[in-house]
């Protein structure tokens, strides 16, 4: 154990006197931060709808009948009570709900009659412009129901938004610099640091020392998984007291952070055995981790209105289950139960990863 711990700090003082490394640590979130502030605006597609109807005439259907024709918004169920529409959003089942007033057809003709829509606002520019769609759709479909020669108030919806009413951005913004600050942390500084000691000669060295080759590989990451959750305690805390995101649900959160450091470990393992030079390694580690976990994962882009193509690669990134879990835990403050698939997604994917990355390490070390 007194031979592992140097080992441990050996690592620390090549991160700190390695230039290089530093420049990766510090200057690849700012140029991140740069390019989102340039990031294009997405397009609605493919939003989950759920209805509350208690009138249920022919004007609610024909306005529910436009929604779910059109190709932004998805009409996916029938609400029976505003309980189940709370439960919906929990569960992550629905992105916005369209509740109708009583008599909404006998109303109409006097302007009384009343339309919400109740959007998840965790990512506050998406529920804005989904509101926005779904409140044309609504106008001109309140309209044409009018007979001729008729004119009535203009249908207004009202709008709700759920978890996020300040409409701050840091609240969509925080769950996904978490996920990609680990990952670039994690998964390339362990890859790189392993590729490192290939090219330079001196792993070798490393496997005839009285060290096992298992501890050694351990020595290499523990570093990094102190740093990473150095990071993940700084992103709290400035989230909390200088972003004013508030940690809605359970601490149990931070159990899922560290289960997804794990698995950026084992990926940086992965990436070591393939590579043998650190300029391949960075490639692979921003080819394969850093721009899909951008784009693919949903910190960006609403992974809805992606192609099912892009929507099937989103599946195997890890970043796509941390950010959703954290978003759920963190923003809407939902229970634990709700988040466990994403917690066996993320614990089954570090078992796969763990296993082949020591397995393949070990054999190319022979």
């Amino acid at each position: 154990m007194k031979q592992f711990i140097s080992f441990i700090r050996k690592e620390f003082f090549h991160i700190f006197r390695d230039r290089r490394t530093m420049l990766i640590l510090l200057g690849m979130p700012i140029v991140q931060i740069i390019l989102f502030g340039f990031a294009i605006t997405t397009e609605v597609k493919n939003v989950r709808v759920a209805v509350l109807d208690p009138s249920n005439d022919v004007v609610t259907r024909r306005i529910i009948d436009r929604m779910d024709a059109s190709e932004y918004f998805t009409v996916i169920c029938r609400l029976h009570s505003p309980a189940d529409m709370e439960a919906s959003f929990g569960r992550g089942e629905i992105d916005m709900a369209l509740v109708f007033s009583e008599r909404f057809s006998d109303k109409l003709y006097t302007g009384e009659a009343r339309v919400q829509l109740v959007s998840d606002a965790t990512d506050p520019n998406m529920a804005t412009m989904q509101a926005g769609y779904a409140a044309n759709i609504i106008s001109s479909a309140g309209q044409e129901m009018l007979p001729p020669g008729v004119h009535a108030a203009a249908i207004v919806p009202q709008l709700k938004l759920l978890y996020n009413p300040q409409m701050k951005s840091a609240y969509n913004f925080v769950p996904g610099v978490m996920g990609l600050i680990l990952m670039l942390i994690c998964a390339m500084m362990t890859s790189i640091s392993i590729v490192r000691e290939k090219e330079t000669g001196t792993m070798e060295v490393l496997l005839v020392s009285p060290v096992k080759p298992l501890f050694i590989i351990l020595a290499k990451a523990v570093p990094y998984f102190v740093l990473s959750f150095v990071n993940l305690t700084t992103i709290l805390l400035l989230s909390v007291y200088v972003l004013d995101v508030p940690v809605a649900g359970s601490l149990f959160w931070l159990v899922v952070s560290l289960l997804f450091i794990f698995v950026s470990l084992a990926l940086g393992l992965l990436i070591s055995t393939v590579t043998r030079t650190q300029v391949a390694a960075m490639l692979v580690s921003g080819l394969m981790l850093m721009m899909p976990t951008m784009l693919l994962s949903g910190m960006i882009f609403p992974i809805e209105s992606m192609p099912v193509i892009l929507q099937a690669i989103s599946a195997v990134l890890p970043a796509r289950w941390y950010i959703q879990a954290v978003r759920k835990l963190m923003i809407e403050g939902v229970d634990v139960s709700l988040v466990l698939m994403e917690v066996g997604i993320l614990a089954t994917m570090a078992v796969l990863l763990i296993t082949v990355s020591f397995k393949k390490f070990k054999h190319r070390l022979e």
